[in-house]
């Protein structure tokens, strides 16, 4: 991973999660081991927790966001979380559902199980550029 990111001039910021039951959207000690070794390379990281109960087309982003003060990790006010760009980002979310393209990402756990699966996400980055592209109206 330190490879990869060296090589295409990119860092790894945060960590994302969503657990298993879909109405648990509170970091796992696991997860939040993880997000302390990557807030000790990078300050202003944060863990992002998926909220499954708001998993819809039509409701406001997923996401719960944890940061990091005293060497604890503290939910950040949801009135300060601001996606730029959010009707775009469900539309894609929606057409790539529909389209069955969301079954083309790999998260570094199934990298793990199956090496041969790309965690990088090619593919799926293709598809995503593809969509919000000028050309299919979007900026």
């Amino acid at each position: 991973v330190d490879v990869w990111c060296s090589q295409t001039k990119q860092r790894i910021v945060g960590y994302y999660q969503a657990n298993a039951c879909v109405t648990d959207s509170s970091p796992t000690p696991c997860a939040m081991k993880i997000a302390d070794k990557i807030s000790e390379q990078f300050d202003n990281a944060v863990l992002l927790m998926l909220d499954g109960s708001k998993m819809s087309s039509d409701r406001v982003p997923p996401i719960v966001m944890y940061e990091r003060k005293d060497s604890r990790w503290l939910l950040k006010d949801k009135h300060t979380i601001m996606l730029r760009q959010w009707d775009e980002i469900r539309s894609i979310a929606t057409q790539m559902l529909e389209s069955g393209d969301h079954s083309l990402l790999v998260d570094f756990d199934s990298h793990l199980d199956d090496i041969t699966k790309d965690w990088t996400n090619q593919k799926l980055n293709t598809k995503i550029a593809e969509l919000s592209s000028p050309a299919n109206g979007n900026i």
